[in-house]
């Protein structure tokens, strides 16, 4: 039963477009969970959550505590060692990428990365330093819609 109810959240999830927030908590009930009150049960904590951004690009996974950030100029990506916290409207990510703080938001928000023809279930929003990125994320029980080598 738990299983219906996450693949219809991701799938509500997946028909908006944006990157930005709509109709978040208006009605006062955050994504994710029934009544807004219980942390956000929508990723698990073992499941490997991937995310992409442009402008500049970058991307990565996270997988336990381990998080790869890539980008064009570290394509292998660095890992950092992150903690997880799970919100009443998403979980986020945070440990040190450098001398930098990297604080990463995942919210259960229809998301387009505006170059391609996909839609993502995950809209996300990451901090590193005083620099802030948006992009999307997907996992394997939620993943994104659309051309897989757009």
């Amino acid at each position: 039963m738990r299983s219906i109810g996450i693949g219809l959240a991701c799938a509500a999830a997946s028909l908006l477009a944006a990157c930005q927030p709509q109709n978040g908590a208006a009605d006062g009930v955050l994504p994710g969970n029934s009544d807004g009150t219980e942390p956000y049960d929508g990723i698990a904590e073992d499941e490997v959550l991937r995310f992409t951004g442009t402008e500049p690009f970058w991307g990565g996974e996270v997988n336990g505590n381990t998080l790869r950030y890539s980008t064009p100029d570290d394509q292998e990506g660095t890992a950092i060692e992150v903690e997880r916290f799970a919100g009443r409207g998403g979980i986020s990510f945070s440990g040190r990428l450098g001398d930098a703080s990297f604080d990463m938001t995942v919210t259960p928000l229809g998301c387009s990365d505006g170059m391609s023809d996909r839609t993502y279930p995950f809209a996300v929003t990451l901090e590193i330093g005083d620099e802030t990125r948006i992009g999307c994320a997907w996992s394997d029980r939620c993943p994104f819609e659309g051309p897989e080598n757009p």
